[in-house]
C-alpha cells in the first residue's frame, strides 16, 4: 500500500474520487476541515452523526454514502477520542481504524482530511505522520501461503493520502517511521512463518538480511558453540534434526560515544518447542512456532535502528535452538554446565528458554561487556495467567532502566507490567545436586521462578527480562495489530533507545 502526504484541496475542490476520511473528537466535535466538508455537502455529515451512535470514540467508524454534487464515493467518519487524548497512539489508531473500516470494501484509494483538535500536544505534520504510520501497520497481511483465495476477500485499498497544511514536513516525519514500519513488519513475517520453513538454520540465513542496513552479522554454529561450551543451549538442541546457531548482530552508530559500552539485547529463540521429553498437550501446540518470538524481536530492533542510523552502540544476540523429543534429546534429570561454569539440573525439559538465554547472556556480558542487557522471551505461560494478553511481564535488578523501558512501552502502546524478584524465589530453584535446577518445586510464580533462574547468570550491571508469552500473538484484530504475529517489543526497545541512550 502506498502512503502519501499533500496540502488539502479545501476550500477550492474536493477529491474527485475515492472515499474522504474525516477525523472526529468525542461529542461529534468537527475541526474546520470536517466542518466545511460538512457545510458543502448540504450538513450530511452532521444528519449522519446525529442518526447514529458514533459520538468520536477512538477507533470508532461511521462510513456515509457520498451525498448528491461530488465525485468522491464516500465519507468514513473516524474517531480520534478525547481532544486532550490525541496523542501519537491516537492518530495511530485512526490510521488503522480506516484501513480496517475500508480496506475489504471494495475502496481503492482514501483521501484524509485532518483536523488537529484543540489541546493536542501535537504538530499538524506529526499527526499526518502518526496516522500513515498506524495505517501502514494495520495494513500488514501475513498471505503468501495462500493461493485460492478470492479476489473480494483481498485487501481493496491501494493508497491513502493525508491532507495537511504542512506536506513536506509530515512527508520527512513519515520516513522515520516508516523505517520502523517496515522493520515491525519484517518481525511479523518471522513470527508468522511456520517452523518447517523458519528453523534454527534458516533463522540465522535471515539475519544476514541485516546487513544490507549496515548490521554487522556473525553466526556461531555448532562446532563453534560447542568449543565456547554452551552447554545449557545445546542441550536444549540435541534432540532436534536441526543445528543450534547463535546470531550476534551489532550496530555501531556512535562510534565516537565516550562510553562505547553497547546497549545489548539478547532473544530466546527456539523455532518450535514440543517440549522435549516433557512434551506439551497436542491442542495448541502448533501455536508453538512462535516461540523464537523474542529473538525475532532482537532481529527486527536491530534492523530498526540500523535503518534508521540510530546514534548508539548496540548488540543483538538471539539464541536458535529447536526443542524435540527424539532418542538423542535431553532428559528430566539431565546435569548441563551452562557457559558460566554453573550447572543446571534440568527437572523439566519444556523450561527449556531459560537455558538458551542463560548461555546467551553470559556470552553478552564477557564478550561485549555492555552497559546494560535486556532480554525478550516467551518465556512462561504463567506471565498470561497473572496479565493476559493486554502487558509484557517485566523483571529487573535496576529501578531506573524498569521504569524507562515501561514509559518507553506506555508511549508506544506496548505496555509492561513489573513482577518482583526475590531471595525467596531464588532458594526455590536450589538444586540437590548441582548448582540451579531450571524449574522451582510447585506451579506457583512460575513466570518470577523463571526470571529468577536469567538472574543468576547475570553480573552486576542493570538487567532487564521481558516476558512476551502473551503478547506475542493476537488472536483478535486491534488498532494497528491485525490477528496474528504482533512484534510487540520492536516499538519499544526503538523508543527506549531513542529516548534513553542515543547520542550518549
Amino acid at each position: 500500500m502506498k502512503f502519501a502526504f499533500a496540502k488539502p484541496a479545501l476550500p477550492t475542490a474536493l477529491p474527485k474520487s475515492g472515499t474522504v476520511v474525516v477525523t472526529v473528537a468525542t461529542e461529534r466535535a468537527l475541526g474546520a476541515a470536517g466542518q466545511e466538508l460538512d457545510q458543502k455537502t448540504g450538513g450530511s455529515i452532521t444528519r449522519a452523526m446525529k442518526a447514529s451512535r458514533f459520538t468520536g470514540k477512538r477507533e470508532e467508524t461511521l462510513a456515509i454514502l457520498a451525498p448528491a454534487g461530488v465525485e468522491f464515493d464516500r465519507i468514513l467518519l473516524v474517531g480520534l477520542g478525547k481532544p486532550e487524548e490525541a496523542s501519537e497512539t491516537a492518530f495511530q489508531a485512526a490510521g488503522g481504524a480506516l484501513i480496517a473500516a475500508l480496506d475489504k470494501s471494495g475502496e481503492t484509494e482514501a483521501s484524509v482530511l485532518l483536523d488537529l483538535p484543540t489541546g493536542s500536544a501535537l504538530t499538524p505534520a506529526d499527526a499526518a505522520a502518526e496516522l500513515a504510520f498506524g495505517a501502514h501497520l494495520r495494513s500488514y497481511r501475513f498471505d503468501k501461503y495462500r493461493t485460492t483465495e478470492k479476489k473480494d476477500a483481498k485487501p481493496s485499498l491501494k493508497k491513502v493520502t493525508v491532507l495537511t497544511a504542512d506536506a513536506d514536513a509530515a512527508k520527512r516525519a513519515y520516513g522515520k517511521l516508516e523505517t520502523l514500519a517496515e522493520s515491525v513488519l519484517f518481525t511479523r513475517d518471522l513470527v508468522s512463518e511456520p517452523a518447517n520453513v523458519i528453523h534454527p538454520e534458516s533463522l540465522a540465513e535471515r539475519c544476514k538480511e541485516l546487513a544490507e542496513v549496515g548490521v554487522q552479522v556473525e553466526i556461531l554454529d555448532l562446532k563453534k558453540l560447542k568449543k565456547l561450551g554452551m552447554g545449557a543451549l545445546l542441550g536444549v538442541a540435541q534432540g532436534s534434526a536441526f543445528e543450534p546457531r547463535v546470531v550476534v548482530m551489532r550496530w555501531d552508530g556512535n562510534p565516537d560515544a565516550e562510553d562505547r559500552r553497547p546497549v545489548a539485547f539478547i532473544g530466546k529463540g527456539v523455532t518450535f518447542d514440543t517440549g522435549g521429553i516433557s512434551i506439551k498437550p497436542a491442542a495448541g501446540m502448533e501455536d508453538m512456532k512462535w516461540d523464537m518470538g523474542g529473538a525475532a524481536v532482537v532481529i527486527g530492533t536491530m534492523r530498526a535502528l540500523a535503518a534508521r542510523k540510530a546514534k548508539v552502540n548496540a548488540v543483538g544476540i538471539v539464541g536458535l535452538v529447536e526443542n524435540m523429543p527424539s532418542g538423542t534429546a535431553q532428559r528430566p534429570g539431565d546435569v548441563v554446565t551452562s557457559l558460566s561454569g554453573q550447572t543446571i539440573e534440568v527437572i523439566n525439559t519444556d523450561a527449556e528458554g531459560r537455558l538458551v538465554l542463560a548461555d546467551c547472556l553470559w556470552y553478552a556480558q564477557d564478550s561485549f561487556k555492555p552497559r546494560l542487557m535486556i532480554d525478550l522471551a516467551t518465556l512462561t505461560g504463567a506471565v498470561i495467567i497473572a496479565l493476559g494478553h493486554e502487558h509484557a511481564g517485566l523483571f529487573a535488578n535496576n529501578d531506573e532502566l524498569a521504569e524507562a523501558l515501561a514509559a518507553a512501552g506506555r508511549t508506544v502502546g506496548e505496555p509492561l507490567w513489573r513482577l518482583p524478584l526475590g531471595d525467596a524465589y531464588d532458594k526455590d530453584i536450589n538444586s540437590d545436586i548441582a548448582d540451579v535446577k531450571n524449574v522451582g518445586s510447585g506451579r506457583g510464580a512460575g513466570s518470577i521462578i523463571a526470571a529468577q533462574f536469567l538472574k543468576r547468570f547475570i553480573n552486576d550491571l542493570p538487567w532487564a527480562h521481558i516476558d512476551i508469552a502473551g503478547v506475542v500473538w493476537s488472536k483478535k484484530d486491534t488498532a494497528t495489530v491485525p490477528k496474528g504475529g504482533t512484534a510487540f517489543g520492536v516499538r519499544l526497545l526503538d523508543r527506549f533507545v531513542a529516548d534513553y541512550h542515543e547520542g550518549k
